[in-house]
């Protein structure tokens, strides 16, 4: 069991120390708080990974736009050159 890169006897120590700071009644509040804190976070982070994706979806939508109207801009030069040659 490895959470944010600590494994379980490092947890149970973590806890063996927060039990002796807060004592037992505080403990359970206390980690109702964090684990409330630790979801806010979850959210935060998935509500900005979905704005990221949509984002760069929006990017990518314009570049292919621009791709496609690219080639067409090109005929015309083209075709005014062309002209202008005759």
């Amino acid at each position: 069991m490895n959470v944010f890169g600590i494994g379980l006897p490092e947890m149970i120590v973590i806890f063996v120390v927060a039990l002796l700071i807060f004592g037992p009644k505080k403990l359970p509040e206390i980690g109702r708080s964090l684990g409330k804190t630790i979801k806010g976070f979850q959210e935060a982070s998935k509500e900005f990974q979905e704005e990221f994706k949509k984002e760069a979806q929006q990017v990518e939508e314009a570049v292919s736009m621009n791709a496609k109207l690219e080639p067409s801009n090109e005929t015309e030069k083209n075709e005014s050159a062309k002209v202008i040659d005759n």
